[in-house]
């Protein structure tokens, strides 16, 4: 739509009165977001509902929002004022991915009976359902419905760059799920150790097996877009195998395989998946300095349970009202 894109990141005072808790805090939202490939400035602490002003100060021709609506605490469009004097432009959302879809499969996650122990994951109706519903979300714009993936959407996402010869190239693999500033310090660390930066993404069977629960709370397909979109990553091995063989490592002429902190399962086989790697002295186990994991930032969420759900529920009637109002001015339209 443009040339320079600017992303205003609101204040987590200003998303806990209009929305609710943030999942992450705003030090961190404005770090993920400076990290992702398109966004060329970030404004910290942008007024939740977008001023004329706000679009002048920071040389602005249009404010983007996606076709879902985003309302304050007492139901006002956040972006009424953009949209009158015309410079605002939409761009479709994509279906069955949002905060609220997210927070929601969160909540499902519950050790009484969600729990499977040392069981072999199996890809049934009632597994399938807890991966990916969120019973608390059921609004028109961020209700449930599954994400589908699309060549040209992978595509848009992908740096298209293939690497140089004199490319010193790197490896690293995992679930990266519900990519978050744990993810990110750690892709940022390996990256400095070379060129060019591979991540392979485990199959959501993979990741049940050595993480349990109701991991993953996100998709293959939308883990693999969540890490394309950060620059420091070059590309991805969508459903890479656990163990990294030397046929993959001479495949992608792999300089290094980097690995963080965390504890390594064995595979099925009982042998350690990074035994080639290390095996020819190209292995090298990292610390970003960054604690946070994906079951921890779940926690974030368990712990605040009540009020996520209520915020969830709060979200879901706000857009419902607006919808069917919207739906009465369409039809009165077309009458």
């Amino acid at each position: 739509m443009g040339d320079f894109l600017v992303v205003g990141v609101h204040t987590d005072e200003e998303i806990t009165k209009h929305k609710g808790p943030p999942v992450f805090n705003q030090e961190e939202r404005y770090r993920m977001v400076r990290a992702i490939k398109w966004v060329d400035e970030v404004v910290e602490g942008a007024p939740y509902v977008t001023t004329l002003e706000t679009l002048d100060k920071f040389d602005c021709d249009f404010c983007v929002h996606g076709d879902d609506i985003t309302m304050t605490a007492d139901g006002t469009d956040t972006y009424h004022i953009v949209k009158s004097a015309q410079r605002y432009q939409e761009c479709k959302r994509t279906q069955g991915v949002s905060t609220t879809n997210l927070v929601g499969r969160m909540l499902l996650l519950s050790k009484d009976h969600l729990q499977r122990g040392e069981q072999e994951y199996s890809v049934d109706k009632t597994n399938s359902d807890n991966m990916s519903s969120d019973a608390s979300a059921r609004s028109p714009w961020t209700g449930v419905s599954q994400f589908l993936p699309t060549t040209q959407k992978i595509l848009q996402f992908s740096n298209k760059n293939e690497p140089k010869k004199t490319d010193r190239v790197l490896y690293v693999a995992g679930a990266f799920d519900l990519f978050h500033i744990g993810h990110l310090d750690f892709l940022e660390a390996a990256r400095k150790h070379g060129d060019y930066l591979i991540v392979g993404l485990h199959t959501d069977p993979v990741v049940n097996r050595y993480k349990g629960y109701n991991f993953p709370i996100m998709n293959l397909h939308e883990r693999t877009l969540s890490v394309l979109a950060y620059r420091c990553v070059d590309e991805v091995v969508i459903g890479a195998p656990y163990t990294v063989t030397a046929e993959m490592m001479d495949h992608f002429n792999i300089s290094l395989v980097v690995h963080g902190q965390t504890n390594v399962a064995t595979d099925l086989d009982g042998l350690d998946p990074y035994a080639e790697p290390k095996k020819r002295g190209k292995f090298l186990q990292l610390d970003s300095g960054n604690s946070l994991t994906t079951e921890i930032l779940v926690q974030r969420i368990l712990s605040k349970r009540m009020e996520y759900q209520e915020r969830n529920k709060k979200k879901e009637a706000k857009e419902v009202a607006a919808f069917e109002a919207y739906t009465k001015i369409q039809q009165k339209e077309t009458h």
